[in-house]
């Protein structure tokens, strides 16, 4: 089995975040508190209760480097109709929000710190995308907002590592990637190619490859790889993001995917409505398939009954060339759960910052659960780490 720790925290949880040495989390128990537990001796305990929202928190991120808490709420100010959200910065024993101006009339969705933690991304039910920065002078964060591109709430948000790109899933079965370049917080940057050139808010490209709700969006280390799922129980994988992306999805008779997260570049852990982690990998090829439930040693129904599967017309839409096989196989006796007894919808990496694969992450969901996952003794599964 490849969990090492369970830890039953809340009944329900819908979001968490690790400090960046590990030694703390901060999650929501499904309200309008973020609470902050430490280890010790084995044990949990709570040292802080953040609370300044008012309604549930929707999203939490902690920066690996600055030690700063990004919170994104659904609650609103009714006199500036803006949506409320906080940094919160560590002053001593204490933590200490600052404002964040967001011009929105919806919940704030989902949230992420860019890989510089000069500038933050928010999602929103408002069809918008909200890339927020630090603006000294008035001691708060601003926003520049991303317009009129979704047609639905954007359910969640991932940084390319050059720290320009931003990849968007959406209710309105959409994946998008923008450039949210803003002069004077961003520089010029050879390396990162003609992304640095584009103007704030430009679209570089809309994947429609999903026919149902889009959830979460991940890139891989180096940027070379998007990969985001859908609600109807397919994940996609698309390389060469740009004008002529190659495109590959793998699909599932299993209960859809609410999150994903790339360990390696050939290894992607997919979590969601089935409450156990399931493992897809590329082969050689570059082929994706799954493999099987983290939660279970070997699966019976691994192997060509799982497959990579290329839809006609996007392949031709697309440029695709390759070929895979279609997901016909499943145990329809296979119990469900496992660890977790509730949907899984949150994924957070436990590796070394910068490193380019990840061998511990940890899982949270609705029954309450944070649960820690190793993938150092797992030895089918080392071919994709």
């Amino acid at each position: 089995m490849a969990a090492v720790a369970v830890h039953q925290f809340a009944p329900c949880i819908t979001c968490h975040a690790w400090s960046p040495d590990h030694s703390m989390i901060a999650l929501c128990p499904n309200n309008n508190e973020v609470h902050i537990y430490r280890s010790s001796q084995d044990k949990w305990e709570r040292v802080h209760v953040l609370q300044k929202h008012d309604q549930i928190v929707s999203g939490i991120d902690w920066s690996p480097r600055s030690n700063r808490i990004v919170t994104a709420s659904h609650d609103r100010n009714s006199m500036h109709c803006f949506l409320s959200r906080y940094v919160w910065n560590r002053e001593g024993p204490e933590w200490v929000p600052t404002l964040v101006i967001l011009r929105l009339n919806r919940a704030a969705l989902c949230v992420q710190w860019s890989p510089r933690e000069n500038k933050f991304a928010v999602g929103s039910g408002a069809k918008t995308v909200c890339i927020c920065y630090y603006e000294q002078d008035n001691n708060w964060w601003v926003s520049k907002l991303i317009r009129k591109r979704h047609d639905s709430s954007v359910t969640s948000v991932a940084w390319h590592p050059n720290n320009i790109l931003l990849a968007t899933t959406s209710t309105d079965g959409k994946c998008r990637v923008f450039s949210t370049f803003i002069k004077g917080v961003d520089t010029r940057d050879s390396k990162a190619g003609s992304s640095s050139d584009s103007k704030f808010g430009e679209q570089i490209i809309q994947l429609d490859l999903s026919f149902s709700w889009a959830f979460g969006v991940k890139w891989s280390p180096s940027g070379n790889t998007l990969a985001y799922v859908g609600h109807n129980s397919m994940i996609y994988f698309v390389d060469d993001v740009g004008p002529s992306p190659l495109a590959q999805n793998v699909a599932f008779r299993d209960l859809p995917l609410r999150d994903v997260l790339f360990v390696s570049e050939k290894m992607v852990i997919g979590v969601g409505f089935d409450c156990n982690p399931m493992v897809f990998g590329a082969d050689e090829r570059g082929i994706w398939s799954f493999v099987r439930f983290l939660g279970e040693r070997k699966s019976s129904f691994s192997g060509s009954k799982y497959g990579s599967q290329f839809s006609e017309a996007f392949g031709k839409f697309y440029g695709q060339s390759k070929t895979g096989v279609s997901n016909d196989g499943i145990d329809p006796s296979r119990s469900r759960g496992g660890i977790h007894e509730n949907c899984i919808n949150c994924i957070v990496s436990l590796g070394e910052e910068g490193s380019s694969r990840t061998l511990r992450f940890s899982t949270s969901g609705l029954d309450g659960r944070v649960v820690i996952w190793a993938l150092e003794n797992q030895e089918d599964l080392s071919e994709y780490l």
